[in-house]
Protein backbone atom coordinates (compact mmCIF):
# COMPACT_ATOMS: atom_id res chain seq x y z
CA UNK A 1 0.00 0.00 0.00
CA UNK A 2 2.85 2.06 0.75
CA UNK A 3 5.23 0.99 -2.14
CA UNK A 4 4.62 4.50 -4.49
CA UNK A 5 3.83 6.49 -1.80
CA UNK A 6 2.03 7.30 1.94
CA UNK A 7 -1.62 5.72 1.61
CA UNK A 8 -3.91 8.73 3.46
CA UNK A 9 -6.66 7.87 5.67
CA UNK A 10 -9.58 9.69 7.87
CA UNK A 11 -8.67 9.52 11.61
CA UNK A 12 -10.72 7.15 13.60
CA UNK A 13 -11.76 5.01 10.44
CA UNK A 14 -9.41 2.49 10.66
CA UNK A 15 -8.62 -0.04 13.34
CA UNK A 16 -6.16 0.45 15.95
CA UNK A 17 -4.75 -1.86 18.55
CA UNK A 18 -6.00 -1.53 22.00
CA UNK A 19 -3.22 0.40 24.32
CA UNK A 20 -2.69 -1.00 27.57
CA UNK A 21 -3.82 1.54 30.22
CA UNK A 22 -1.70 4.39 31.55
CA UNK A 23 0.76 4.04 27.87
CA UNK A 24 1.26 7.54 25.82
CA UNK A 25 -1.15 7.49 22.83
CA UNK A 26 0.08 6.85 19.44
CA UNK A 27 -1.30 9.88 17.66
CA UNK A 28 0.16 13.38 19.12
CA UNK A 29 -2.01 15.87 20.54
CA UNK A 30 -2.15 18.86 18.45
CA UNK A 31 -1.80 22.94 19.93
CA UNK A 32 -4.71 24.49 20.32
CA UNK A 33 -5.42 27.94 19.59
CA UNK A 34 -6.26 30.76 21.55
CA UNK A 35 -8.53 32.58 22.51
CA UNK A 36 -10.90 29.64 21.93
CA UNK A 37 -14.13 30.41 19.91
CA UNK A 38 -16.69 29.12 21.93
CA UNK A 39 -18.12 30.41 25.04
CA UNK A 40 -20.05 28.28 27.79
CA UNK A 41 -23.44 29.14 28.89
CA UNK A 42 -24.08 30.03 32.39
CA UNK A 43 -27.20 29.19 33.92
CA UNK A 44 -26.86 31.70 36.85
CA UNK A 45 -24.78 34.77 37.12
CA UNK A 46 -23.10 34.55 40.34
CA UNK A 47 -20.78 38.12 41.43
CA UNK A 48 -17.14 37.05 42.00
CA UNK A 49 -14.71 38.24 44.94
CA UNK A 50 -11.92 38.52 42.98
CA UNK A 51 -10.04 41.52 45.27
CA UNK A 52 -10.07 38.54 48.14
CA UNK A 53 -7.68 36.42 45.74
CA UNK A 54 -4.38 36.80 46.15
CA UNK A 55 -2.66 33.14 44.96
CA UNK A 56 -3.24 31.49 42.16
CA UNK A 57 -4.62 27.97 41.50
CA UNK A 58 -4.30 24.58 39.62
CA UNK A 59 -5.47 26.29 36.35
CA UNK A 60 -9.01 24.57 34.11
CA UNK A 61 -6.57 24.24 31.13
CA UNK A 62 -3.18 23.29 31.46
CA UNK A 63 -2.69 24.01 27.59
CA UNK A 64 -4.24 27.90 28.20
CA UNK A 65 -1.89 28.36 31.67
CA UNK A 66 1.17 27.25 29.17
CA UNK A 67 0.12 29.80 26.68
CA UNK A 68 -0.29 32.83 29.09
CA UNK A 69 3.17 31.77 30.65
CA UNK A 70 4.93 31.87 27.32
CA UNK A 71 2.97 35.17 26.51
CA UNK A 72 4.17 36.84 30.14
CA UNK A 73 7.72 35.76 29.82
CA UNK A 74 7.89 36.93 25.91
CA UNK A 75 6.38 40.19 27.20
CA UNK A 76 8.38 40.80 29.79
CA UNK A 77 11.67 39.80 28.29
CA UNK A 78 11.00 42.34 25.44
CA UNK A 79 9.70 45.31 27.64
CA UNK A 80 12.64 45.18 30.15
CA UNK A 81 10.54 43.86 33.40
CA UNK A 82 11.83 42.89 36.20
CA UNK A 83 11.44 39.23 38.38
CA UNK A 84 9.59 40.88 40.28
CA UNK A 85 6.75 42.18 38.09
CA UNK A 86 7.06 39.07 36.05
CA UNK A 87 5.91 37.03 39.00
CA UNK A 88 3.02 39.17 40.35
CA UNK A 89 1.83 39.70 36.73
CA UNK A 90 1.58 35.59 36.04
CA UNK A 91 0.32 35.60 39.76
CA UNK A 92 -2.72 37.47 38.25
CA UNK A 93 -3.14 35.72 35.03
CA UNK A 94 -3.35 32.32 36.99
CA UNK A 95 -6.38 34.04 39.33
CA UNK A 96 -8.12 35.20 35.98
CA UNK A 97 -7.25 31.96 34.25
CA UNK A 98 -8.80 29.89 37.05
CA UNK A 99 -12.05 32.06 37.84
CA UNK A 100 -12.93 31.70 34.04
CA UNK A 101 -16.43 30.36 32.51
CA UNK A 102 -14.88 29.13 29.27
CA UNK A 103 -11.07 28.14 29.49
CA UNK A 104 -9.10 29.93 26.87
CA UNK A 105 -11.65 32.69 26.02
CA UNK A 106 -10.96 36.35 25.75
CA UNK A 107 -11.06 37.90 29.10
CA UNK A 108 -12.59 40.88 30.23
CA UNK A 109 -10.82 44.16 30.87
CA UNK A 110 -13.27 44.53 33.84
CA UNK A 111 -12.85 41.58 35.25
CA UNK A 112 -8.80 42.53 35.75
CA UNK A 113 -10.36 45.81 37.44
CA UNK A 114 -11.51 43.32 40.16
CA UNK A 115 -8.63 42.25 41.34
CA UNK A 116 -6.81 43.25 44.38
CA UNK A 117 -4.97 46.44 43.49
CA UNK A 118 -2.76 46.13 46.92
CA UNK A 119 -1.60 42.69 44.85
CA UNK A 120 -1.63 42.59 41.49
CA UNK A 121 -0.45 45.82 39.62
CA UNK A 122 -3.21 45.57 36.91
CA UNK A 123 -1.99 47.89 33.84
CA UNK A 124 1.16 45.18 33.03
CA UNK A 125 -1.69 42.37 33.23
CA UNK A 126 -4.00 44.45 30.84
CA UNK A 127 -0.65 44.89 28.66
CA UNK A 128 0.20 41.24 28.31
CA UNK A 129 -3.57 40.42 27.33
CA UNK A 130 -3.74 42.86 24.90
CA UNK A 131 -0.46 41.46 22.79
CA UNK A 132 -1.57 37.84 23.07
CA UNK A 133 -4.82 39.04 21.38
CA UNK A 134 -6.92 38.09 24.50
CA UNK A 135 -8.21 41.40 26.10
CA UNK A 136 -11.45 42.15 25.95
CA UNK A 137 -11.88 46.00 26.53
CA UNK A 138 -15.45 46.51 28.18
CA UNK A 139 -14.51 49.13 30.13
CA UNK A 140 -16.53 52.60 29.69
CA UNK A 141 -14.37 55.97 28.89
CA UNK A 142 -14.11 58.25 31.82
CA UNK A 143 -16.02 60.64 30.56
CA UNK A 144 -19.02 58.36 30.68
CA UNK A 145 -19.50 58.46 34.22
CA UNK A 146 -18.40 61.98 34.68
CA UNK A 147 -21.01 62.90 32.28
CA UNK A 148 -23.70 60.52 34.25
CA UNK A 149 -22.55 62.17 37.51
CA UNK A 150 -23.06 65.63 36.05
CA UNK A 151 -26.53 65.57 34.96
CA UNK A 152 -27.74 63.59 37.47
CA UNK A 153 -30.88 65.58 38.71
CA UNK A 154 -31.91 66.73 35.60
CA UNK A 155 -35.68 66.29 34.53
CA UNK A 156 -35.71 62.44 32.85
CA UNK A 157 -37.28 64.08 29.42
CA UNK A 158 -34.56 66.87 29.79
CA UNK A 159 -31.89 64.26 30.68
CA UNK A 160 -32.60 62.20 27.36
CA UNK A 161 -32.49 64.67 24.81
CA UNK A 162 -29.17 65.94 26.48
CA UNK A 163 -27.95 62.24 26.20
CA UNK A 164 -28.78 62.01 22.80
CA UNK A 165 -27.03 64.88 22.03
CA UNK A 166 -23.73 63.57 24.36
CA UNK A 167 -23.94 60.28 21.88
CA UNK A 168 -23.36 62.19 18.96
CA UNK A 169 -20.47 64.21 20.60
CA UNK A 170 -19.02 61.01 21.82
CA UNK A 171 -19.14 58.85 18.88
CA UNK A 172 -20.31 60.70 15.82
CA UNK A 173 -23.07 60.68 13.95
CA UNK A 174 -23.31 59.19 9.95
CA UNK A 175 -26.84 60.96 9.92
CA UNK A 176 -27.59 64.36 9.18
CA UNK A 177 -26.08 66.80 10.48
CA UNK A 178 -23.35 63.98 9.73
CA UNK A 179 -20.50 65.08 12.67
CA UNK A 180 -17.36 63.48 13.48
CA UNK A 181 -16.37 62.36 17.76
CA UNK A 182 -14.94 65.53 19.25
CA UNK A 183 -12.41 65.29 21.69
CA UNK A 184 -13.17 64.60 25.30
CA UNK A 185 -11.70 67.83 26.03
CA UNK A 186 -14.15 69.37 24.31
CA UNK A 187 -17.05 67.57 25.13
CA UNK A 188 -16.11 68.52 29.13
CA UNK A 189 -16.14 72.35 28.08
CA UNK A 190 -19.77 71.93 26.60
CA UNK A 191 -20.95 70.21 29.08
CA UNK A 192 -19.58 72.27 32.00
CA UNK A 193 -21.02 75.05 29.48
CA UNK A 194 -24.40 73.71 29.49
CA UNK A 195 -24.94 72.27 32.99
CA UNK A 196 -26.28 76.15 34.37
CA UNK A 197 -28.14 76.79 31.76
CA UNK A 198 -29.96 73.61 32.59
CA UNK A 199 -30.19 73.35 35.67
CA UNK A 200 -31.49 77.27 35.70
CA UNK A 201 -34.36 75.88 33.44
CA UNK A 202 -35.39 72.92 35.57
CA UNK A 203 -35.35 75.00 38.72
CA UNK A 204 -38.61 77.13 37.01
CA UNK A 205 -39.87 74.33 36.01
CA UNK A 206 -38.80 73.47 32.53
CA UNK A 207 -38.88 69.56 32.39
CA UNK A 208 -38.18 69.28 27.89
CA UNK A 209 -35.93 71.12 25.54
CA UNK A 210 -39.03 71.59 23.71
CA UNK A 211 -40.53 74.07 25.78
CA UNK A 212 -37.27 76.55 25.64
CA UNK A 213 -37.88 79.68 23.76
CA UNK A 214 -35.63 83.01 22.23
CA UNK A 215 -36.34 84.70 25.24
CA UNK A 216 -35.49 82.06 27.49
CA UNK A 217 -31.85 81.79 25.54
CA UNK A 218 -31.24 85.65 25.99
CA UNK A 219 -31.73 85.71 29.84
CA UNK A 220 -29.46 82.13 30.24
CA UNK A 221 -26.86 83.47 28.46
CA UNK A 222 -24.28 85.68 30.04
CA UNK A 223 -23.55 89.48 28.80
CA UNK A 224 -20.56 89.05 27.30
CA UNK A 225 -16.86 87.48 27.49
CA UNK A 226 -15.71 84.21 26.93
CA UNK A 227 -18.83 82.94 29.27
CA UNK A 228 -21.09 84.43 26.65
CA UNK A 229 -19.12 82.52 23.67
CA UNK A 230 -18.82 78.99 25.75
CA UNK A 231 -22.41 78.66 26.78
CA UNK A 232 -24.19 79.82 23.15
CA UNK A 233 -21.78 77.75 21.27
CA UNK A 234 -22.82 74.80 23.32
CA UNK A 235 -26.57 75.80 23.02
CA UNK A 236 -25.89 76.28 19.04
CA UNK A 237 -24.69 72.71 19.09
CA UNK A 238 -27.57 70.96 21.69
CA UNK A 239 -30.50 72.36 19.54
CA UNK A 240 -28.71 71.68 16.28
CA UNK A 241 -28.53 68.12 16.66
CA UNK A 242 -31.82 67.82 19.08
CA UNK A 243 -33.75 69.77 15.54
CA UNK A 244 -32.03 67.13 13.32
CA UNK A 245 -33.61 64.23 15.28
CA UNK A 246 -36.52 66.11 15.42
CA UNK A 247 -36.74 65.87 19.19
CA UNK A 248 -37.48 69.57 19.35
CA UNK A 249 -39.80 71.28 17.43
CA UNK A 250 -37.76 74.66 16.14
CA UNK A 251 -33.96 75.61 16.86
CA UNK A 252 -34.58 78.71 19.39
CA UNK A 253 -30.53 79.40 18.59
CA UNK A 254 -30.79 80.45 15.36
CA UNK A 255 -29.46 83.77 14.17
CA UNK A 256 -27.30 84.38 17.86
CA UNK A 257 -24.02 85.55 17.70
CA UNK A 258 -21.84 83.86 19.62
CA UNK A 259 -19.09 86.44 19.78
CA UNK A 260 -15.39 85.48 20.03
CA UNK A 261 -13.42 84.22 23.40
CA UNK A 262 -11.29 86.83 25.52
CA UNK A 263 -7.95 85.92 24.63
CA UNK A 264 -5.76 85.78 27.68
CA UNK A 265 -2.51 87.73 28.02
CA UNK A 266 1.20 85.83 27.96
CA UNK A 267 2.74 86.81 30.68
CA UNK A 268 6.71 86.11 32.17
CA UNK A 269 6.88 83.26 35.00
CA UNK A 270 9.49 83.97 38.01
CA UNK A 271 12.74 84.39 37.08
CA UNK A 272 14.00 82.28 40.38
CA UNK A 273 11.66 79.24 39.40
CA UNK A 274 13.08 78.96 35.89
CA UNK A 275 16.75 79.18 36.59
CA UNK A 276 16.67 76.57 39.35
CA UNK A 277 15.21 73.95 37.14
CA UNK A 278 17.88 75.24 34.07
CA UNK A 279 20.19 74.44 36.76
CA UNK A 280 18.85 71.68 38.55
CA UNK A 281 21.03 68.17 39.09
CA UNK A 282 18.46 66.10 37.64
CA UNK A 283 19.04 65.44 34.39
CA UNK A 284 15.46 64.32 33.25
CA UNK A 285 14.19 68.39 34.59
CA UNK A 286 16.89 70.11 33.21
CA UNK A 287 16.24 68.49 29.54
CA UNK A 288 12.57 69.76 29.72
CA UNK A 289 13.69 73.23 31.01
CA UNK A 290 16.16 73.60 28.58
CA UNK A 291 14.53 72.23 25.92
CA UNK A 292 11.08 74.38 26.72
CA UNK A 293 13.14 77.32 28.11
CA UNK A 294 15.35 77.74 24.73
CA UNK A 295 12.85 76.78 22.17
CA UNK A 296 9.21 77.05 23.59
CA UNK A 297 8.19 73.31 22.31
CA UNK A 298 4.58 72.73 23.26
CA UNK A 299 3.94 70.31 26.05
CA UNK A 300 2.54 67.76 23.49
CA UNK A 301 5.14 68.11 21.38
CA UNK A 302 7.70 67.54 24.17
CA UNK A 303 5.54 64.32 24.82
CA UNK A 304 5.62 62.70 21.24
CA UNK A 305 9.44 63.26 20.48
CA UNK A 306 11.15 59.94 19.43
CA UNK A 307 14.45 59.01 20.07
CA UNK A 308 15.46 59.20 16.01
CA UNK A 309 13.76 62.43 16.27
CA UNK A 310 16.89 64.07 17.58
CA UNK A 311 20.48 63.65 15.66
CA UNK A 312 23.36 65.71 13.79
CA UNK A 313 22.46 68.68 16.44
CA UNK A 314 18.80 68.89 15.18
CA UNK A 315 15.32 68.52 16.36
CA UNK A 316 13.20 67.14 13.34
CA UNK A 317 9.32 67.70 14.20
CA UNK A 318 6.36 67.14 12.17
CA UNK A 319 6.22 70.48 10.69
CA UNK A 320 10.23 72.37 11.05
CA UNK A 321 13.96 71.59 11.97
CA UNK A 322 15.17 73.06 15.27
CA UNK A 323 19.36 73.31 15.30
CA UNK A 324 19.56 72.81 18.82
CA UNK A 325 21.24 75.60 20.78
CA UNK A 326 24.58 73.68 23.02
CA UNK A 327 22.85 73.99 26.36
CA UNK A 328 19.95 71.96 24.98
CA UNK A 329 22.44 69.66 23.27
CA UNK A 330 24.69 69.45 26.61
CA UNK A 331 21.28 68.40 28.67
CA UNK A 332 19.99 65.94 26.39
CA UNK A 333 22.85 64.03 25.85
CA UNK A 334 23.16 63.98 29.64
CA UNK A 335 19.61 62.81 29.94
CA UNK A 336 20.67 59.94 27.40
CA UNK A 337 23.28 58.53 29.42
CA UNK A 338 21.17 58.57 32.32
CA UNK A 339 18.62 57.27 30.38
CA UNK A 340 20.65 53.81 29.19
CA UNK A 341 21.78 53.64 32.74
CA UNK A 342 18.73 53.42 34.48
CA UNK A 343 16.72 51.33 32.55
CA UNK A 344 19.22 49.67 29.82
CA UNK A 345 16.68 47.34 28.59
CA UNK A 346 13.66 49.38 27.31
CA UNK A 347 12.40 49.61 24.06
CA UNK A 348 10.29 52.77 24.52
CA UNK A 349 10.79 54.64 21.63
CA UNK A 350 9.94 58.19 22.88
CA UNK A 351 12.42 60.90 23.85
CA UNK A 352 11.20 60.88 27.44
CA UNK A 353 10.51 58.20 29.43
CA UNK A 354 9.34 57.40 33.65
CA UNK A 355 9.48 54.99 35.48
CA UNK A 356 5.70 53.77 34.62
CA UNK A 357 6.50 54.15 30.91
CA UNK A 358 10.15 52.61 30.75
CA UNK A 359 7.91 48.76 31.12
CA UNK A 360 5.83 50.07 28.19
CA UNK A 361 5.59 51.96 24.87
CA UNK A 362 3.25 54.99 26.03
CA UNK A 363 4.29 58.64 26.20
CA UNK A 364 4.34 60.15 29.40
CA UNK A 365 1.76 62.50 30.39
CA UNK A 366 1.03 66.24 30.42
CA UNK A 367 0.96 66.12 34.57
CA UNK A 368 4.46 64.29 34.59
CA UNK A 369 5.98 67.00 32.64
CA UNK A 370 4.44 70.11 34.85
CA UNK A 371 5.28 68.10 38.10
CA UNK A 372 8.96 67.66 36.94
CA UNK A 373 9.61 71.25 35.70
CA UNK A 374 7.91 72.38 39.30
CA UNK A 375 5.74 74.71 37.09
CA UNK A 376 3.66 75.01 33.82
CA UNK A 377 4.90 73.68 30.67
CA UNK A 378 3.34 76.47 28.98
CA UNK A 379 4.04 79.19 30.92
CA UNK A 380 7.92 78.57 29.91
CA UNK A 381 6.99 78.04 26.75
CA UNK A 382 5.34 81.69 26.67
CA UNK A 383 8.21 83.28 28.68
CA UNK A 384 10.55 82.43 25.84
CA UNK A 385 8.32 84.15 22.93
CA UNK A 386 7.66 86.74 25.14
CA UNK A 387 11.37 87.28 25.39
CA UNK A 388 11.98 87.09 21.74
CA UNK A 389 9.60 89.08 21.09
CA UNK A 390 10.65 92.05 23.13
CA UNK A 391 14.55 91.51 21.78
CA UNK A 392 13.77 91.63 18.06
CA UNK A 393 10.12 92.60 17.70
CA UNK A 394 10.00 90.73 14.07
CA UNK A 395 6.58 88.61 13.36
CA UNK A 396 8.22 86.62 10.75
CA UNK A 397 11.39 85.31 13.61
CA UNK A 398 8.86 84.31 15.91
CA UNK A 399 6.87 82.55 13.20
CA UNK A 400 9.65 80.74 12.24
CA UNK A 401 11.29 80.29 15.05
CA UNK A 402 8.65 78.65 16.78
CA UNK A 403 6.08 77.62 14.25
CA UNK A 404 3.78 79.97 15.08
CA UNK A 405 0.57 81.76 12.90
CA UNK A 406 0.71 85.39 12.20
CA UNK A 407 -2.27 85.92 14.59
CA UNK A 408 -0.44 83.91 17.30
CA UNK A 409 2.54 86.02 17.05
CA UNK A 410 0.58 89.31 16.77
CA UNK A 411 -0.59 87.97 20.05
CA UNK A 412 2.74 88.10 22.03
CA UNK A 413 3.98 91.73 19.87
CA UNK A 414 0.90 93.33 20.96
CA UNK A 415 1.76 92.28 24.64
CA UNK A 416 5.53 93.55 24.31
CA UNK A 417 4.03 96.73 22.10
CA UNK A 418 0.25 97.46 22.57
CA UNK A 419 -1.15 98.80 19.43
CA UNK A 420 -2.61 102.77 19.60
CA UNK A 421 -6.14 102.75 19.59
Amino acid sequence: MNRYGQQLFFVGFSRQKRQPAGSRPLTARLPRQYPVAHRQLTLVDVPRELRRLRTGFEPQDPDFAAFLEEAVRDHGELHGWSKTRLNVTRQGLRVLARMQETPGAPIKASHVAELDPITFNRQPILDVLDAAGLLEDDRKPAIVTWYAHQTAGLPAAMADEVHTWFQVMLKGSTASPRSRPRAHVTIRVRVRSLLPVLRTWAADGRSSLREITRDDINHALPAQGSDRTLTCSALKSLFRILKARRLVFKDPTTHFKTGKPETRIPLPIDGAAMREALESNKPIREALATLIGYHALRSGEVRSLLLIDVHDGRLYLSNRTILLSHPARRSLAAWLDFRSLQWPGSINPHLFINTQTAVRTAQVSHVWINSTLGFSAQALREDRILDEARATREIRRLCDLFGLSVKGAERYLDTVEPTPL
